[in-house]
């Protein structure tokens, strides 16, 4: 089985990525279009150089390896995936070969985490835009509403919550996906020094978060525009 998680950044994304690679019968992928959409878009992106070279920038070749075999020979694939990444002219027809899952964050606190990395981000850094298009597409093809779960319900309820993931998916849960050592995945991309100093001092999911972060200016602004794509998806979280 395929696994093609979908979301936009700093919402949970990593620390996700390394419960499914607790697991013993999966492997991993982390951000599979990185590299292709730094090389076609332009984008100035922390360590664009680095990842543009140690990544594929054809998108063809990245879609087949996202169908193709399993790395290890094991039954699961986890790929985690930002609806960012996917522009207009990347193919997306490896979707039909994956159980697509949409992980959310209320906006608020994404802009908030968000800004402590990289300035001034626009909606289309965010990925809720993409991310309800990609929702609707794949909606459109199954006849129903795809899979949906919460980052925040991850933290308030972790062991609950990835059951009823794993469920859905038609996957047994497993313990140690609860757990993982620190300092880092071996799948990590190059740019887990940027991006993924919190994740890398963690063994497991953080506690509940508190209050939503206030923000006024642009990230205010920024907040309103994302909220009702959040909101959408958030009507069908697990």
């Amino acid at each position: 089985m395929r696994i093609a998680m979908w979301s936009g950044p700093r919402n949970l994304s990593t620390a996700l990525m390394y419960s499914f690679g607790a697991r013993e019968d999966c492997a991993v992928w982390d951000e599979p279009f990185y590299a292709a959409y730094l090389k076609a878009t332009g984008l100035d992106h922390p360590m664009r150089d680095a990842v543009i070279a140690a990544g594929e920038t054809d998108p063809s070749k990245v879609a087949a390896a996202c169908e193709g075999p399993i790395p290890d020979g094991r039954p699961l694939h986890y790929q985690k995936h930002m609806t960012l990444h996917m522009i207009d002219g990347f193919p997306r027809y490896f979707m039909r070969a994956c159980e697509n899952v949409f992980l959310i964050r209320h906006p608020a606190r994404v802009i908030a985490s968000y800004v402590r990395k990289r300035e001034a981000p626009t909606l289309d850094d965010l990925g809720f835009v993409q991310q309800v298009r990609l929702f609707d597409e794949e909606a459109d093809r199954l006849g129903r509403a795809p899979r949906v779960v919460d980052s925040a319900d991850i933290r308030a309820r972790p062991r609950e919550t990835l059951t009823a993931l794993c469920e859905a998916l038609g996957i047994r849960f497993s313990e140690r996906m609860l757990h993982w050592p620190a300092g880092g995945h071996p799948a990590d991309g190059v740019w887990a020094s940027h991006w993924y100093g919190a994740v890398h001092r963690s063994t497991g999911f953080d506690e509940p978060e508190g209050p939503l972060p206030e923000h006024d200016g642009d990230s205010a602004r920024l907040t309103e525009a994302a909220l009702p794509h959040y909101e959408k998806l958030r009507a069908y979280a697990l």
